[in-house]
C-alpha cells in the first residue's frame, strides 16, 4: 500500500489538496455535455441577460485570440457565462458587450465565479469599459482553503474528479465561425467554475 494515501493533506470534503500532472492525466477525459447557446441577435442577448439577472451565481470565463509575437495583443473575443443548465457564449469581437450582459457583470449581487479572473477583469475593462463586480476567483479561494494545486485543470481534477482538455486554448477565437470543439471547450471552462464553487460550498443557494 502507498503510504502517501494516508499522509496527503485533504480538504474539508475529503479530497487531496495537491495533484501532479501525471495524476491528472490518469483521469478520464471529460467535457461539458449540456446546452450551449451561441448568441447572435439582440433578442437572444436580452433573453439570456434576463435569466442571468435572476441567478445568484454564474460561471465566467473569456477567450482571446492568442498572440505569438512580442508586443502583439488582441481584444477579448469571447465571453462565456454559465448557469446550472446552460452556457451562453457571446462573440464580443462581433457584437461588442451587450448592455444586458454589462449590467449582469457589473451587478455586485450576482456572483461571477472564475479562475485567474484578474486578467479577465482587466481586459474587459480595457476593451469595453466594463467594471465587473461580484467576482470570485477560485485560485484565490482554493489557495486560502489550503489547496496547493490550482488552475482549471488541477482544480477540476481535485474537486470534481474530471480531466478537462486545454487543447483548444490557443486556437483562433476570431475565426469567422467557431468550431464545435471550440464552443465545447469554452463552455466547459465556464461551467466547471460554477460547479467547483458549489462543490466546495454544498447547500449554497445557486
Amino acid at each position: 500500500m502507498d503510504s502517501r494515501q494516508n499522509t496527503d493533506p485533504v480538504g474539508s470534503l475529503g479530497q487531496k489538496l495537491e495533484i501532479s500532472k501525471e495524476e491528472v492525466n490518469l483521469l478520464p477525459l471529460w467535457e461539458y455535455q449540456g446546452k450551449i447557446e451561441l448568441l447572435e441577435h439582440e433578442s437572444s442577448f436580452n433573453e439570456a441577460a434576463e435569466r442571468m439577472r435572476e441567478a445568484a451565481r454564474i460561471g465566467i470565463d473569456t477567450e482571446t485570440r492568442p498572440a505569438f509575437r512580442k508586443g502583439q495583443s488582441y481584444p477579448v473575443a469571447l465571453l462565456q457565462l454559465a448557469l446550472a443548465d446552460i452556457v451562453y457564449l457571446v462573440r464580443l469581437n462581433r457584437h461588442g458587450l451587450p448592455t444586458g450582459f454589462r449590467e449582469v457583470l457589473e451587478n455586485p449581487n450576482i456572483q461571477k465565479v472564475g479562475i485567474a479572473q484578474k486578467d479577465d477583469v482587466r481586459e474587459l475593462k480595457r476593451d469595453f469599459g466594463c467594471q465587473p463586480e461580484g467576482i470570485l476567483d477560485l485560485n484565490i479561494i482554493c489557495r486560502d482553503l489550503g489547496y496547493k494545486s490550482i488552475g482549471a485543470r488541477k482544480l477540476a481534477a481535485l474537486i470534481l474528479g474530471k480531466r478537462i482538455s486545454k487543447s483548444q486554448q490557443t486556437t483562433n477565437w476570431e475565426r469567422p465561425e467557431l468550431s464545435r470543439r471550440q464552443m465545447v471547450y469554452a463552455a466547459t471552462d465556464a461551467w466547471i467554475c460554477r460547479e467547483i464553487y458549489e462543490r466546495l460550498h454544498p447547500g449554497c443557494d445557486g
